[in-house]
């Protein structure tokens, strides 16, 4: 069994795009600027922006933090996306979801440009993904993949089953893996809360992508022997043995399923850290389009 550090990987390709802002920096070209808005103060919301904001100094981007109170309007808020897709200076941004229940995400996510969609969610970037056609992948299923390609794990002919159908990860991760290219062209099943053979399934997995959101939902005989295994779940979970109280865990019953697996990432320290720098990789393909425009 060997573990997929994603930290590790993260790192490396943190190196790479700060190479490539020195050569930006060295021509006088546009330096990444990536935006990050943030509506009312979800815990989860409030560390995930921090992070970025800490990625982007690390690679030498500029970064806006937007931080509004929960109660803001959506007609507010959708004048800031308005703000911010016009403003030549930000190439990319995201608006940071959950949004408070009085927002429609929906409404949110259509206002945004498309050139400026680094998050990868708005239906024209969507539809692109699906077509093959370049574009901004979203950030947790590009990172999956670049662990993939960074491991040299084959793709090709396998089967690759994804648990759990969620816009963010499960479904743009099955359509990714389905497609014709280096690091993918395998058979793939999506599963979901409704499938009812799910273990019979999962037991046929060559690759096993697992976003169902409930803390230890795949366990040991639900693997079979040599499967590549890819938590996308983090889950705080209550802990007398941590400073903090509590201690972090995945969708995945890892200390029973490692021992199945050929490759298998860890929680933290595996996709997390991917879904930053792949955020990062989108705003660096947004400023070269604005640099050769």
């Amino acid at each position: 069994m060997e573990l997929i550090d994603g930290k590790k990987i993260a790192a490396l390709v943190k190196q790479e795009l700060a190479a490539q802002v020195s050569l930006l920096r060295d021509a006088d070209k546009k330096i990444p600027h990536l935006a990050a808005v943030l509506v009312g103060s979800d815990p989860a919301s409030e560390t995930y922006v921090a992070s970025k904001v800490k990625a982007c100094q690390e690679v030498g981007f500029k970064s806006t933090e937007l931080r509004y109170a929960a109660d803001m309007s959506e007609q507010q808020l959708l004048e800031v996306v308005e703000r911010l897709n016009n403003d030549p200076d930000i190439d990319g941004y995201i608006v940071q979801l959950p949004l408070p229940a009085h927002i429609s995400e929906n409404k949110i996510l259509m206002a945004i440009d498309p050139e400026k969609d680094v998050d990868g969610f708005h239906p024209c970037n969507i539809g692109k993904m699906v077509l093959g056609l370049p574009t901004y992948v979203p950030a947790t299923p590009a990172g999956i993949v670049e662990l993939l390609k960074r491991y040299k794990i084959e793709t090709k002919g396998k089967h690759c089953v994804v648990i759990g159908r969620s816009n963010i990860v499960g479904t743009p991760m099955s359509i990714l893996m389905s497609r014709k290219s280096e690091q993918a062209d395998c058979t793939v099943t999506l599963c979901h809360s409704r499938t009812k053979n799910m273990q019979e399934l999962t037991r046929q997995a060559d690759i096993l992508i697992v976003a169902i959101g409930q803390p230890h939902f795949v366990t040991a005989d639900m693997v079979k022997e040599g499967a590549v295994v890819v938590d996308v779940g983090i889950h705080r979970l209550p802990s007398d043995k941590t400073k903090s109280g509590f201690r972090l865990t995945g969708d995945v019953d890892f200390e029973k399923v490692a021992p199945k697996c050929s490759y298998i990432t860890p929680v933290p320290g595996g996709v997390g850290p991917m879904t930053i720098v792949s955020l990062l990789q989108n705003t660096l393909v947004a400023t070269l389009n604005n640099n050769t425009a």
